[in-house]
């Protein structure tokens, strides 16, 4: 066991209490998966600028040989995962995977190949009619729509009234969404349209189905994580321990209601798996 200054944090729960001390005592046995905006990477107001925390790669690098694996789970491309966290080609992340656009994507570290499915036909239908609905809202001034390839998200975020972008466009979004056989995801200043049937959730239990894990360690940040969360406590009925960590303090109370243990955002979570890798 290795020695680290800081003391971890306790998990609230029994639940997670044993989650954690599953992961200490049978390391290999375990698998850690993490979302990427706003749990390795800061939230930023463009997206196309959001960057891991410097301390992310170390930390995963410092995990990942004691683990049975990491895996980043996102609802952004496979590739642009990999290119904003720079986790290519990166010594210690030789078997890394990243399940991209909330698991249909998958890239590999070992190939660096990413594999995905043919896209939804309604996501290219929704994309060309939003600029028409967005103007025929006063809220849409400063919103800002980002092309994710397999979904479509817009993002108040730099809106005059963000809060009240968001709940303005909500219900329009979602009407347009289910004109298309898509699902509409609301985030945190994002509303993102994508094709049904995939979510966290389903990708993190297929993973967990495929790696043979004991142990299931997710930290998120949003209500996209949600079925993540889901998943983790259908695992522990089975007798899978396992750990809840939330990124942020309470921008999504959703979620830190749910979870193990809350930390401040990117830095904090980042610095306890590297606490724990000092102990493993």
């Amino acid at each position: 066991m290795g020695s680290h200054p800081n003391p971890l944090p306790t998990p609230v729960t029994s639940a997670g209490a044993d989650g954690l001390a599953a992961l200490l005592a049978r390391p290999g046995k375990a698998v850690v998966a993490l979302d990427f905006d706003g749990t390795l990477a800061e939230i930023v107001p463009d997206p196309e600028q959001a960057r891991a925390h410097p301390g992310a790669v170390p930390a995963l690098v410092a995990l990942a040989p004691h683990v049975a694996s990491v895996a980043v789970i996102t609802g952004r491309p496979a590739e642009v995962a990999v290119r904003y966290g720079g986790f290519a080609g990166v010594a210690g992340l030789e078997h890394l995977v990243v399940l991209g656009h909330y698991g249909a994507e998958r890239w590999d570290a070992v190939s660096s190949a990413v594999h995905a499915p043919p896209p939804h036909p309604g996501v290219a239908a929704a994309r060309a009619e939003l600029p028409g609905l967005l103007e025929r809202f006063d809220a849409w001034q400063g919103t800002w729509t980002e092309d994710k390839g397999r979904a479509v998200a817009v993002h108040t975020r730099r809106a005059a009234d963000p809060q009240g972008a968001f709940d303005a466009l909500r219900a329009p979004l979602a009407d347009l969404a289910d004109r298309h056989g898509l699902m509409l995801e609301p985030g945190r200043l994002v509303l993102e349209l994508r094709p049904p049937g995939m979510d966290k959730g389903v990708a993190l239990a297929e993973y967990v189905r495929e790696t043979g894990a004991e142990t299931v360690v997710y930290g998120g940040d949003d209500l996209g994580d949600l079925p993540a969360f889901a998943t983790v406590g259908t695992l522990r009925t089975k007798g899978h321990p396992g750990l809840l960590l939330c990124s942020g303090t309470g921008e999504v109370p959703e979620l830190a209601e749910k979870a193990d243990l809350v930390l401040p955002g990117p830095a904090a979570l980042i610095d306890f798996l590297a606490s724990v890798a000092a102990r493993l």
